[in-house]
Formats: C-alpha cells, sequence, structure tokens
C-alpha cells in the first residue's frame, strides 16, 4: 500500500512539475499566480484579504483547490462566497485550508490529523492514494520560497 501510495504522489508530481518549474523562488501566491488553474483559489484570497498572509514568511502548507474543485460546488457558491458581506465566512473555508508549517508527502501517515489555522483538524487517509479529508491530493510537495502546496481536486469544507 505505501509503495502504491508513493507511485500515485509520484506520478502527480512529475506531471504537475513542469507548471511548476522554479516555483520554490516564488512565495505561494506567485506560486498558485503561476500555475494557471488557481484562478478561483487567488480570487478568493485576494476577496478574503489573505495575500498579505500567504505572502508572509511562514511556513504554510496549502491544500490548494483547482478552478475545477471550485466549479464543483454547488451552482452560485463561489459567487456568493465572494461578497463582501461573507468575508468570514470566506477566510473560515480558505484558512481551513492551511496548516502552519511545511508538511511534505513525506510526513504524512495514515490517519494522522493536522490543525488548520481555521482551527478545525484534517485527517490524512493512505489508504487509496493520499486524501485530505473527503479530497484527493492530485499534486503533492510544490515547493514555494515559504511553505508548500498540495493540489486536491475538491473544496474542503470546516464543520
Amino acid at each position: 500500500m505505501f509503495r502504491k501510495t508513493i507511485l500515485s504522489v509520484t506520478s502527480a508530481m512529475m506531471i504537475a512539475g513542469a507548471a511548476f518549474a522554479d516555483d520554490a523562488s516564488k512565495d505561494i501566491v506567485d506560486t498558485a499566480v503561476a500555475a494557471d488553474d488557481f484562478d478561483t483559489l487567488v480570487a478568493a484570497v485576494q476577496a478574503a484579504g489573505l495575500v498579505e498572509t500567504l505572502k508572509g514568511e511562514g511556513p504554510f502548507t496549502v491544500f490548494a483547490p483547482t478552478d475545477a474543485a471550485f466549479a464543483a460546488l454547488p451552482k452560485g457558491t463561489v459567487e456568493t462566497l465572494l461578497e463582501p458581506e461573507n468575508k468570514d465566512q470566506l477566510v473560515a473555508i480558505l484558512t481551513y485550508h492551511v496548516v502552519p508549517g511545511k508538511v511534505m508527502s513525506g510526513d504524512l501517515s495514515d490517519d494522522m490529523t493536522a490543525t488548520t489555522v481555521q482551527g478545525g483538524d484534517i485527517t490524512i487517509d493512505l489508504d487509496n492514494g493520499v486524501m485530505v479529508n473527503d479530497a484527493t491530493v492530485v499534486a503533492a510537495d510544490i515547493e514555494a520560497e515559504n511553505g508548500v502546496i498540495h493540489v486536491i481536486d475538491k473544496v474542503i469544507m470546516p464543520k
């Protein structure tokens, strides 16, 4: 099982490698902007007022949902969350995707939990690839100068 997990993560990293080449010299926000699959995430981070935080010293581990992950939310959800009156809810959702410190895929263990910046816990499951709650990690260990990004296929919601 461990070998299968490592092979899955390694394959995903190789596929994503070209899109993130040389991004270790950029911060998390600039790395996401350069990747071209995080337009919705970047817009949400801007609307939530979290750009300067995620450009800060860190380190941070960000479980970054793709544009497709945001598009899979019920119709109108993203637009509603981006409205100024929903900023607190948007901040809670986004900070639920961030863990303090730099957690690389090699640091993960099955059924481990981590407390997010939002305050809730996420659970890592390694039984069928790498899962964060009910989202699958599709690319891992994308290093930035102030942390690491793991790309996920779903927006995870705090309880």
